[in-house]
């Protein structure tokens, strides 16, 4: 009994710091853009990703090195499930209003998440991911995030129409404002975690449902309050940077340390499944060019048949 106040009052204290603490990193990071070459979403898609995913790094790295290599990749696959599916629907719901967004980057995105799931499919048909097999991942990452960096699309927004001073001082507000997000989220999934031992589950589908709802909260938080502030671009940037991030670097980062082994049987069709929703999602957007709450439902839809798929494996 002690045990399930323990971890209820985990999740429900975790998550309200991290709230909390995400308006300050988006305020922030937002002001620290402005009047620079650097557009809002590369800003979201690097910056504000990585600072949002510290839970899924941190959860990859504890997982890989007590052996847990299901729970590594069950979250890593899954938050990026999450990210491309339930939170980028909700972003034009909450946000009341529609997004509209550039064609080109979207693709841009998309073709490399896709590419990055599939090759992670194959890297794990062994049953294992070896610190060469980690390298090749975090590459990957690091070269989609180049592509995304390449020569902005026509139209799109070149920097944030704010005015900013004293950038140093905002930076470390940021950083600190992310690490609170991070270290908060990690409290409240261990109190998810704690709650799910009872349930007869696989390790890989209760990390893919269960831990990404918590370690995708960030972005969600983040994004719709960067939506409500105006900035479209820094909170698709940073739900599409973050889905990059789980599908390469998150997956890799633990097994660079410690290599794992996984269960080929479910982290397999797993990764192939994101690869074909995320592939879904980025085709939707780049045909239409925009983000309303019709696209939205639309994708929360393909996020809710993860479990008609996953559970019946």
């Amino acid at each position: 009994m002690l045990d399930a106040i323990l971890a209820i009052s985990a999740v429900v204290g975790g998550f309200t710091v991290s709230v909390l603490a995400s308006r300050h990193a988006v305020t922030n990071t937002a002001e620290l853009a402005a009047g620079t070459n650097i557009p809002p979403f590369v800003v979201g898609f690097t910056l504000l990703a990585l600072g949002t995913d510290l839970p899924e790094i941190a959860n990859s790295i504890v997982a890989s090195v007590s052996g847990h290599g299901d729970l590594n990749v069950g979250d890593s696959i899954g938050s990026a499930a999450t990210q491309a599916t339930l939170v980028l629907g909700l972003l034009p719901i909450v946000g009341g209003a529609a997004i509209v967004l550039s064609k080109t980057r979207v693709l841009r995105v998309g073709i490399a998440t896709v590419f990055s799931l599939l090759l992670g499919a194959g890297l794990m048909l062994d049953g294992d991911i070896s610190r060469i097999d980690a390298l090749i991942f975090i590459a990957a990452w690091a070269i989609g995030t180049a592509i995304t960096w390449g020569p902005p699309p026509e139209g799109t927004q070149e920097e944030l129409s704010l005015e900013t001073t004293n950038k140093l001082k905002k930076t470390v507000v940021v950083l600190l404002a992310l690490g609170v997000v991070g270290g908060a989220t990690i409290v409240a999934v261990w109190g998810l975690t704690t709650l799910a031992e009872s349930i007869d589950t696989p390790e890989f589908i209760v990390a893919f449902f269960l831990a990404s709802l918590g370690t995708s909260l960030p972005e969600l938080v983040v994004a719709t309050t960067a939506m409500r502030r105006g900035q479209t671009e820094l909170a698709v940037g940073d739900a599409l940077g973050a889905t990059l991030i789980d599908s390469t670097l998150s997956i890799g980062i633990g097994p660079l340390i410690a290599p794992i082994v996984v269960t080929t049987s479910l982290v397999v069709p797993g990764s192939i499944l994101t690869a074909g929703a995320v592939g879904i999602v980025a085709l939707t957007l780049s045909v239409r060019g925009n983000h309303t709450w019709k696209t939205g439902i639309f994708f929360i839809l393909l996020y809710l048949a993860f479990y008609a798929v996953l559970l019946n494996i």
